[in-house]
């Protein structure tokens, strides 16, 4: 019931259409530390989440981890790019607390489409979101200084700070641990 509260927050979407989409779809308990998406793999699926978590995260060739951004309950989980260009993922993504979600076959949803105006109404406003969000972030990337992304980390994500590790907040900012934690005093 949150799932479809949630879809038909952004749009209406008649009951014989949210009946379909239940069809496809599934819940799902994702565990802390457990992945939805590994780099490097295709996926085939897409996630709401209802309880939790998670981040997106790349890895370097050399092992080295940076946060893309983090997921909360009522965002979705996928790596759009892969589905639509069936291709592997640039990124992982890592459930932070266990968690639960609505799992959606990508293929199954998007037959879903035909005709009905309201799925691509969904479609839209939840892209345009995650464009508004990817802008934002890029922009902190390009043109603020590290206490200036840590103040918007807190404004944007008030209370995470308290549920994740400071290396994942570190990695979200680009930014060292040993920074972050000057940063943090610097504050206090």
């Amino acid at each position: 019931n949150t799932f479809f509260e949630a879809l038909n927050y952004i749009t209406e979407i008649p009951n014989k259409e949210l009946e379909l989409l239940k069809n496809i779809s599934q819940i799902k308990h994702v565990k802390k530390g457990e992945l939805f998406l590994r780099q490097g793999e295709k996926s085939s699926e897409l996630a709401f989440v209802i309880k939790g978590l998670f981040r997106l995260t790349y890895l370097s060739e050399d092992g080295k981890e940076f946060t893309k951004s983090f997921l909360l309950e009522n965002d979705f989980l996928v790596s759009y790019s892969a589905l639509i260009e069936n291709r592997e993922s640039y990124f992982s993504i890592e459930a932070l607390e266990d968690s639960e979600i609505v799992v959606i076959n990508y293929h199954l949803w998007k037959k879903l489409f035909e005709n009905k105006i309201c799925w691509h109404k969904l479609l839209i406003t939840i892209l345009e979101k995650a464009f508004c969000k990817k802008e934002k972030r890029e922009r902190e990337f390009l043109l603020y200084n590290a206490q200036e992304r840590y103040e918007s980390f807190l404004i944007s994500y008030p209370n995470l700070e308290n549920r994740i590790r400071q290396h994942v907040i570190a990695s979200y900012l680009g930014i060292t641990p040993v920074a972050l934690s000057r940063l943090k005093n610097k504050n206090n």
